[in-house]
């Protein structure tokens, strides 16, 4: 199900632990999206998928890709695919900000999370670039490190 935080008017649906293990994020946008009404329905039910999906400009504008919310239990003909390619809305600043550094080498725009902020859908991207083996161990160390640090602390009071 659906988290909500009422202090600032946002619903989580989901979001993608992956992104910050496989990539390092640097910028990040919140972005609307276009959804059908069956959509709506499951995402407030909390079922979605972003494990995987990422963002890609295509004719100026931005599409949402691999992002998989389930067919609506109670639709009939009119419910929508699953794994459909959706657009995401955003000013054209903001794109192009955005699509100087995502189309360099080795970088990319990441779909780290889905929530609606007051009651409108909204998709978090992130510029993320690949890690390396090493890196991900590296900042696996580095977060162990700050555990046992933390529990040390925890243990001196």
């Amino acid at each position: 199900m659906a988290k909500k935080d009422n202090d600032d008017g946002i619903k989580m649906v989901c979001r993608n632990r992956k992104a910050s293990h496989e990539y390092e994020l640097t910028d990040r946008l919140e972005c609307g999206i276009v959804l059908v009404g069956t959509e709506v329905k499951t995402l407030r039910e909390g079922h979605c998928s972003l494990d995987g999906s990422y963002a890609k400009i295509h004719e100026e504008e931005l599409w949402l890709i691999d992002c998989e919310i389930p067919e609506y239990p109670m639709g009939n003909r009119l419910n929508h695919k699953p794994k459909r390619v959706r657009k995401l809305l955003l000013h054209r600043r903001e794109l192009a900000k955005f699509a100087g550094t995502a189309t360099e080498k080795g970088y990319t725009l990441v779909a780290t999370s889905l929530y609606f902020k007051e009651g409108r859908a909204k998709v978090e991207v992130a510029v993320g670039r690949g890690k390396q083996m090493h890196d991900k161990r590296e900042s696996l160390k580095k977060s162990e490190a700050k555990r046992e640090m933390a529990r040390a602390v925890r243990r001196r009071r």
